[in-house]
């Protein structure tokens, strides 16, 4: 059998594989999808990515599977991991930060100012796969940019750098670091003036980075070597598929829930009134990543948050730790659907109250109580689209959805009034990494699943 395509989802519990054909076509299809339980702790993802390569060949009916190209995402093993260092919190690390968290990126450490010798303790513990170094607007000051450049150079890390910062210093950096063999790629300012965000050039970077020095750890290695497409980290996959719908449906946004983390992905201007009042400035496209809120790795920090009287009421005679201690991947039993449940409804709530600002009122001294708004205004979202294993797969994820609008007691910025779509064929991360080169096709086979006309 042929197929157009194969891309691979290695998630941190499941992988799955997805055929599509017709691609090229004005009638893109999802063929078969196969899964397998991801592999990290037999020291090689390669493996699993097999097992759901043969079980998609079974439930083709077919014995052998050829394709034109091979595209993959990754969150397995901790994913990207990335720490980004910046000038001034509310400014730059914050802007560095969207940008990493965009690309899909899990930030293991986020500094402000000139680097101390915990600092660089912290950072050399973590290895991360690439450093986001940022600060300063543009033409600003940029002595602590240059004096972070030489320590972090002084670790002699080999992840490569990439520099969103001042560009009067890019030139300097960049000499630091490549005097130190270390690899740099500067890019556009992040915060190149005040109230101004420019987070996609450093999104793109991180994915090229990400593309040219896939980790070879747990056999990252075999998959680079398998794919002749694009590869990306998945959640970055998932935030391209809503940026790709936005101009589509308009305001959005997509809760993925999965088994070592939950996502939140918001594609919204917000209110005209609410960005009058906002204090600092948000990106159109903003992704959020909870890792204490997991269905499968951080299952029972979750199940502690809902805590034993809902436990009760919810569960009745059942023994949720029991429960817990007999989990799969996959629910079987009514009691494993029923806390899968419980799970998911907290990690959603949790995820989203977590991602939604508030507004409240700030008095200064010479002044009267005014009233501001901080962090991302919701209000404007008109579509809340469930994917992920738990929220697709099992039959609770349009009730939890449907309960996230008009939850605020009048501060947090939630949508006011939203329909639910759910990825019945759970294929957004795919259809994100199909995107970089066929958009057409990928946003027909999100309509698709989405069952949008």
């Amino acid at each position: 059998m042929h197929v157009d395509a194969l891309i691979a989802e290695i998630g941190s519990t499941t992988t799955l594989i997805n055929a599509f054909s017709g691609i090229a076509g004005e009638r893109p299809v999802l063929v078969g999808q196969g899964m397998a339980l991801t592999t990290v702790a037999q020291g090689d993802v390669s493996i699993g990515l097999h097992n759901a390569l043969d079980d998609l060949k079974r439930k083709l009916g077919v014995r052998e599977l050829a394709y034109d190209t091979f595209m993959a995402s990754s969150s397995a093993a901790g994913g990207l991991k990335m720490t980004v260092h910046g000038l001034v919190y509310d400014m730059t690390v914050r802007a560095a930060r969207e940008a990493a968290l965009g690309a899909g990126a899990v930030l293991h450490y986020v500094t402000a100012g000139l680097l101390s010798d915990y600092d660089l303790q912290q950072i050399a513990g973590i290895g991360p796969n690439i450093i986001l170094l940022a600060g300063g607007v543009d033409y600003g000051e940029k002595k602590t940019i240059i004096e972070n450049a030489r320590a972090l150079s002084s670790l002699g890390l080999p992840s490569p750098v990439i520099y969103a910062g001042n560009r009067a210093a890019a030139g300097e950096v960049a000499a630091i670091f490549e005097r130190n063999g270390i690899k740099c790629l500067p890019v556009e300012n992040v915060y190149p003036s005040i109230d101004e965000l420019n987070v996609e050039p450093t999104r793109r970077a991180i994915q090229k980075v990400f593309e040219e020095h896939i980790v070879e750890a747990h056999g990252m290695d075999k998959i680079r070597n398998l794919v002749d497409g694009h590869i990306m980290p998945t959640p970055g996959a998932v935030f391209n598929a809503a940026k790709l719908l936005y101009p589509e449906i308009g305001d959005l946004m997509v809760l993925d829930v999965g088994g070592a983390t939950t996502d939140v992905h918001s594609v919204t201007e917000g209110s005209p009134e609410i960005r009058e009042i906002l204090v600092d400035p948000e990106p159109l496209a903003k992704r959020t990543v909870e890792g204490d809120l997991g269905l499968f790795v951080n299952a029972e920090t979750v199940l502690r948050r809902i805590g034993e009287e809902c436990l009760r009421a919810a569960l009745g005679d059942m023994d949720p730790w029991q429960l817990l201690a007999r989990k799969k991947v996959v629910p079987e039993t009514a009691g494993e659907v029923a806390l899968n449940r419980l799970l998911c409804r907290e990690a959603v709530e949790t995820a989203v109250a977590r991602h939604a600002g508030r507004v409240r009122y700030s008095s200064h001294l010479f002044s009267k109580k005014a009233l501001i708004a901080e962090g991302r205004d919701l209000t404007m979202v008109r579509w809340i689209i469930g994917t992920g294993g738990a929220l697709t797969r099992l039959p609770f994820g349009p009730e939890i959805l449907a309960s996230i609008p008009g939850r605020q007691n009048g501060r947090e910025m939630y949508p006011e009034k939203a329909a639910v779509l759910i990825d019945k064929d759970y294929i957004m991360a795919p259809a994100g990494v199909l995107s970089l080169t066929r958009p057409r096709a990928a946003m027909q086979l999100l309509k698709n699943s989405l069952d949008l006309k």
